[in-house]
C-alpha cells in the first residue's frame, strides 16, 4: 500500500543489451523500498540483470532479473531492497545493466522512495 509519504522517480535505460548505466537524483531523502522496470520489447540470448547502487553501493535485494526466455514487450520485473537502501536529498540513484542480453531494446524504471 503507498502512502502520502512515498514518491516515485522515473527513468529510462535506452538499451539494456548493452552494458550502460543510466541516473536519477532523489529530491528528498528516504529509502528506496521497490523498483519496477518495464522493457519495449523481447530481449534475446541472455537475461539482462540490473543492478542499482547509491554512492557506489549496491543496493541489497535492488537487483532485477529481466528474463530473456519469453520476453515481450511490457514484461515488467520488480525488486524490495531490504539494505543500503537509504538516499539523501540530491544524491543519485544509479541503474547498470550487465550487457548480457542482445536486441536494442529500451527499459523504463520506477523507483519508489518512502520519506
Amino acid at each position: 500500500m503507498r502512502t502520502l509519504n512515498d514518491y516515485f522517480l522515473t527513468v529510462k535505460l535506452n538499451d539494456v543489451s548493452t552494458a550502460s548505466s543510466v541516473f536519477v537524483t532523489a529530491p528528498d531523502r528516504g529509502k528506496v523500498i521497490k523498483i519496477f522496470s518495464v522493457i519495449d520489447g523481447a530481449i534475446g540470448t541472455a537475461d539482462a540483470v540490473i543492478t542499482p547502487s547509491i554512492g557506489g553501493t549496491n543496493i541489497t535485494g535492488g537487483a532485477i532479473t529481466i528474463t530473456q526466455s519469453g520476453s515481450a514487450a511490457g514484461d515488467i520485473d520488480s525488486s524490495e531492497p531490504t539494505a543500503a537502501n537509504s538516499i539523501e536529498e540530491g544524491q543519485a540513484i544509479k541503474l547498470t545493466t550487465n550487457g548480457a542480453s542482445t536486441n536494442t531494446i529500451p527499459a523504463v524504471f520506477t523507483i519508489i522512495i518512502r520519506r
